[in-house]
């Protein structure tokens, strides 16, 4: 039983040796393990670091980006994501798993590994994400019924409905017993492990796709939101066509595989 671990990297530095401290201890879990990571272009040493950690590590496999992709944050970061999924597809016989996660400050804290180890032989779950401390704080990737879109694309303003759903996730992890899952449609907070064989027919994709969901679904955050959806000219640039790009992709394995999308009340990093 192998695992890729992937994510993409920028201006991380601070944060590399812990998380690949943490990784590693993940990596005790299965029989074997890869990192594959893509770099975009740093304002620190984050390059050097992860040189230095190849050197001595090799099983990680480092994809430098040397142009700028595009202007867009979640279109870069769902080419870069994408470079990782390929790597998975590409070499699905040999990681049955594969993670996503982020390099930053939300996976430098230390490890409960036990909580993988719970779930890990369970199969009521494709893609598994944790809740985290203090909050649930990843408002901009989940998509959970009645709240199924984004929470900035609507008129009303984006910190009142990001205030609102995270109440309603908070909440909804409360009433969990241990061991209980939540199904949703969409869940990352800073990291999930997937079943690959339920992502071969996904891409990460940036772009706003609300022709991934049901039009009353839809409706449904509409009707919550008490405002009008917003699919175009979100963000600072005017004509920016912009969404979480792991939205896309947990949408596109429900409609593709029928995959379970869960969140544990439990917390992997603390």
């Amino acid at each position: 039983m192998n695992c890729c671990i992937c994510g993409t990297v920028r201006n991380c530095a601070p944060y590399l040796d812990k998380v690949f401290q943490n990784i590693e201890q993940i990596g005790t879990i299965f029989d074997d393990y890869k990192i594959v990571i893509v770099y975009d272009k740093s304002d620190d040493n984050t390059l050097t670091k992860l040189k230095e950690y190849q050197s001595k590590n090799d099983k990680l496999e480092l994809y430098v980006n040397k142009s700028l992709i595009s202007p867009y944050r979640t279109h870069r970061l769902a080419y870069g994501r994408n470079i990782c999924l390929n790597y998975v597809k590409n070499n699905k016989e040999r990681f049955p798993y594969f993670i996503m996660m982020d390099f930053d400050d939300v996976n430098c804290k230390e490890l409960n590994i036990n909580v993988i180890k719970k779930y890990i032989n369970r199969t009521d779950w494709d893609s598994l994400s944790f809740n985290t401390t203090p909050k649930y704080y990843d408002i901009w990737a989940l998509s959970i019924y009645p709240y199924c879109f984004s929470y900035a694309h609507f008129k009303d303003t984006p910190i009142h409905n990001y205030d609102i759903i995270q109440n309603y996730i908070e909440n909804k992890l409360k009433e969990l017993k241990d061991g209980e899952l939540l199904r949703c449609m969409s869940a990352f907070n800073g990291f999930s492990i997937y079943r690959t064989n339920k992502f071969l027919n996904t891409s990460y994709d940036g772009r706003v796709r609300i022709d991934l969901l049901p039009k009353h679904y839809l409706e449904a955050h509409k009707k919550m939101a008490q405002s009008e959806l917003i699919a175009h000219d979100y963000g600072h640039v005017k004509g920016l066509h912009e969404d979480c790009e792991h939205r896309a992709f947990h949408l596109q394995a429900i409609h593709n595989d029928d995959a379970k999308i869960m969140i544990s009340k439990d917390k992997l990093f603390c």
